[in-house]
């Protein structure tokens, strides 16, 4: 595709008001969610520096940490592939499909989460046109496959759309009445997915990030729906971009105090899982990709290896907030997978020349490196990018040479300033020829009007030179200076206030209970939790629920009439689970698999109550994480499920519980 190509989707995206209201919304509210969300970390600086340090070395001993993850992965009953590229990948997937009982007799159904690794291998396409049915989850995923979209952002994949445009989209999809009002319309996604959780016959997730220590896969989201994929089917599908390691619990709790901040603003998502074995009588699979992370591990973008994929950087990126993701295209028009900053670094890394021209769209002001929560230096790769340094994909030496992606002319120009700049007359005389031609295309404006081809004019301004040089003008500022004074200090310093000794932090469990009722949960404490229960299944009028053994006194409930079952139930409204136990700094509650159903119970049903003991209420997740490593699967559980896909509009209650009670026994 020439530049003009490029630029064609550059004046799309500016001269769409939608997508510009859109952008700008959700750019700001990120953005403020996550200085908010830091506020409450007084370490911020030394937290990336350790982050960096960590990404940096399992990326230098990638082979080492990947050998331990595997190992301990078929130690825990986990089927593990390698795939090298993105045909392998999907092939691996379509064998594991075609192994299930049932493939053959009726059309396949896989009910899969957010995953930006299978949009980087085009795997939705390929299993399509194998006639396996596809159905994503994930509100906006969803929202942007029936209009047969690539996701728009890393975080928010239908950030580029309005209420009305999904009201009209649901009309015509789904045959329901048009609306914009955003809760039916999560409503009406709930409704529908519900059925494909149910029936699904395969699982897909993606991996946020791998323990090589204990081979437990981590996956944070807000709405439930990898809950779902991952705990209902009877096959469970992993697809994990090789390089997502961290050695071990003690540094997944660390990228875990980040990745929320910088992502969505949270101090930790509604569900933060780990999964180490299957579940009993279901499979796991576990596919790590390579295509090409080898090859970019050894070449001068190594570093964007590091990134933890929080797309803090499209946030914070000023030209992000002026295109979105689909004005990023590669020399096919292929929309690219990562879009932003990081994404014109990865996409050319990873799939090659097609799409260096992205290293072109970036102002290289630096907005995007100081939100990183891993301080990868995006300005310095996009340089290197824009140099030709990216690798090639057929693992070839590259051909892109010094300003990949930029049109002859442009070359030609940057060649002959770069002549001129690096002489200081002929610099200084360039100065004035340009100064007068600016003056001559606009004599009464501060702007130049250049012709549409150059690029200026509609997506930037190019300022009228100065009348008179830089040099000019600091000769004429020493003239006019007076004599220099001595500077003399005229306020001491003044000195830090000593510590307050009487002030004091809540208890735990007041701090959990303040916690846990700002994200919209609700905590009852109690002496009797199970009078406690009854009590409240009573005002609810609710007869049956779905119980985890050993939570409650069962005697006392069937004496009072209370019906209950171990097995998931999908139609129980209450489902009650113990609470292994409580973070205080978060509000979250730890459920682990066990005895009778507990994830289920605490998944399935749109009220969610847990039975926690103040005594186990633990300071941090770094407190808890050591607690889940024997556990075939265990979920951190922060408030009701909720979402902002649409409009950046919060809404509680998608596929998991729309209310959670925490009965806190002292």
């Amino acid at each position: 595709m020439s530049a003009t190509s490029f630029r064609q989707r550059i004046r799309q995206s500016i001269e769409d008001e939608n997508l510009q209201v859109a952008l700008d919304n959700n750019a700001e509210r990120r953005l403020k969610g996550r200085a908010a969300a830091f506020q409450s970390i007084r370490d911020l600086e030394e937290r990336r520096q350790r982050a960096r340090s960590i990404r940096a070395d399992v990326i230098e001993r990638l082979d080492q940490y990947l050998d331990q993850f595997i190992a301990k992965n078929k130690e825990n009953g986990v089927i593990v592939h390698r795939a090298k590229d993105a045909h392998e990948a999907v092939q691996i997937v379509l064998d594991i499909a075609k192994s299930i009982s049932n493939y053959q007799s009726s059309k396949l159904r896989v009910a899969k989460s957010k995953s930006m690794v299978s949009e980087e291998i085009e795997l939705n396409h390929a299993l399509e046109k194998a006639g396996i049915e596809v159905v994503e989850t994930d509100l906006g995923e969803y929202i942007v496959q029936l209009r047969h979209e690539r996701p728009s952002h890393l975080i928010a994949p239908a950030v580029h759309l309005k209420k009305e445009q999904v009201g009209e989209l649901f009309h015509e999809k789904l045959g329901v009445p048009y609306t914009a009002d955003i809760p039916t319309l999560t409503a009406v996604a709930r409704k529908v997915l519900r059925e494909v959780f149910l029936t699904a016959d395969v699982g897909f997730s993606g991996v946020n990030f791998g323990v090589a220590e204990t081979g437990g896969v981590c996956i944070v989201t807000n709405e439930g729906n990898a809950r779902m994929v991952t705990t209902i089917p009877p096959v469970h599908i992993a697809l994990m971009g090789m390089e997502r390691l961290v050695p071990n619990l003690d540094d997944l709790s660390l990228m875990l105090s980040l990745l929320p901040r910088s992502a969505t603003g949270q101090k930790l998502t509604v569900y933060t899982q780990l999964l180490h074995k299957p579940l009993v009588g279901k499979q796991r699979h576990l596919v790590l990709l390579d295509n090409g992370r080898a090859r970019l591990r050894n070449s001068p973008l190594k570093e964007s290896l590091y990134c933890i994929r929080c797309g803090a950087c499209l946030n914070a990126c000023p030209v992000f907030r002026e295109l979105g993701g689909h004005a990023y295209i590669g020399g096919d028009l292929s929309i690219a997978p990562y879009p932003g900053p990081i994404g014109s670094v990865i996409s050319p890394g990873l799939l090659g020349e097609n799409y260096v021209q992205l290293a072109q769209a970036s102002s290289l002001c630096g907005a995007c490196k100081e939100v990183c929560p891993v301080d990868i230096d995006l300005p310095r790769l996009l340089t290197r990018v824009r140099a030709g340094q990216s690798p090639s994909a057929d693992d070839q030496p590259s051909n892109a040479a010094g300003g990949a992606g930029l049109s002859s002319s442009t070359k030609l120009f940057l060649r002959l300033f770069a002549r001129a700049a690096s002489h200081p007359r002929l610099f200084a005389l360039s100065q004035k020829f340009a100064s007068l031609g600016t003056f001559l295309l606009a004599p009464r404006s501060d702007w130049a009007r250049l012709p549409a081809f150059t690029g200026w004019g509609y997506s930037k301004d190019f300022p009228r030179f100065a009348a008179k040089t830089f040099r000019e003008r600091y000769k004429d500022k020493l003239a006019n200076q007076p004599p220099r004074q001595t500077l003399r200090q005229t306020e001491s310093f003044k000195a830090v206030p000593p510590i307050d000794h009487s002030i004091t932090l809540p208890l735990p469990e007041v701090q959990f209970a303040q916690e846990l009722t700002a994200l919209g949960g609700h905590v009852v404490f109690t002496h009797h939790p199970t009078r406690s229960v009854i009590e409240f299944l009573n005002l609810r009028g609710v007869k049956k629920i779905c119980l985890e053994p050993h939570t409650l006194d069962e005697n006392l409930l069937r004496q009072e009439g209370v019906e209950f079952t171990y097995e998931p139930d999908a139609q129980a409204v209450v489902g009650v689970t113990k609470a292994r136990c409580g973070l205080a700094d978060t509000g979250s509650i730890l459920v682990a698999a066990g005895a009778g159903h507990p994830l289920e119970a605490s998944l399935l049903p749109e009220v969610h109550i847990a039975v926690l003991k103040t005594a186990d209420i633990l300071p941090s997740l770094s407190d808890a994480l050591p607690f889940v490593g024997d556990k075939s699967a265990a979920v951190f559980i922060t408030g009701p499920s909720r979402t902002a896909d649409i409009e950046m509009a919060l809404t509680i209650g998608v596929h998991g519980p729309k209310e959670i009670y925490v009965f806190l026994v002292s």
